[in-house]
């Protein structure tokens, strides 16, 4: 019972965000700042895992290649496939769901604490679309991240299959152009989105609803960071079974 409470609240906070909205110059001003600090801002730590997570691939693919029968563009092919349909949308929004998720908690989670939440309602302004709408918006864009991500590891798979010396440069190219399937970058692009809204959401409820002082402040980002990545976990065995069925 205590999560369905807990869903229905989660509910309710979505339909104010979306309500009394803030007025446009300064719903601007929130959005770009938001856009700073969730997207520019993740930029570095994702192009770091992307490279290292293409890398690992490749030369994992290609140290179990013991048959010499099998062809050395499989090393792309694999790198190509594990990187853009579950690697960068799926294991990079998981590490975001730390970095960002526990950001927007801590951040809305503050403010609850030293009232200022409870300054902003009592000025009239809506504090759930003040707060929480911007992110979701920010967010938007966290597709354009995760474009940079399946870019990065694949140019990862690249470096470490050619110049380690399993595969050769036109090989690796060769490999990428086989079997491609375009519906397959429509599919990571759909759980982008639909991760990106999670991401801002349920740490934005974490933190929203929390009660007490800095100790559950720290709660409470531990929290958002568990249940966003459950629900990012079963999102993508829902959307797999949906889309790729």
């Amino acid at each position: 019972m205590f999560y369905l409470d807990d869903i229905g609240r989660y509910v309710l906070m979505l339909k104010g965000v979306f309500s009394r909205m803030t007025k446009g110059a300064v719903l601007r001003n929130l959005i770009l700042k938001e856009i700073d600090d969730l997207i520019m801002g993740s930029l570095g730590i994702t192009i770091f895992l992307a490279f290292f997570i293409g890398a690992v691939v490749a030369i994992q693919t290609a140290l179990n290649l013991t048959n010499p029968l099998i062809p050395k563009q499989l090393i792309a092919f694999a790198s190509r496939q594990s990187v853009i349909l579950e690697f960068a949308p799926t294991f990079i929004s998981v590490i975001m769901a730390g970095k960002v998720g526990s950001f927007i908690t801590s951040s809305i989670g503050t403010m609850r604490v030293t009232e200022q939440i409870d300054a902003l309602e009592v000025m009239g302004i809506n504090s759930l679309n003040y707060l929480v709408f911007p992110k979701i918006i920010a967010m938007l864009m966290y597709p354009f991240v995760i474009a940079i991500a399946m870019f990065v590891g694949i140019f990862g798979g690249y470096i470490a299959g050619v110049y380690g010396g399993f595969v050769s440069s036109s090989e690796f190219i060769s490999g990428l152009q086989e079997d491609f399937i375009p519906f397959h970058l429509v599919y990571a692009f759909i759980k982008t989105f639909i991760y990106a809204f999670f991401l801002a959401t349920i740490p934005s409820f974490h933190g929203y609803y929390m009660k007490g002082g800095a100790l559950e402040v720290g709660k409470a980002s531990t929290s958002s960071f568990v249940w966003t990545t459950v629900v990012i976990v079963i999102a993508n065995y829902i959307l797999t079974q949906l889309l790729l069925s």
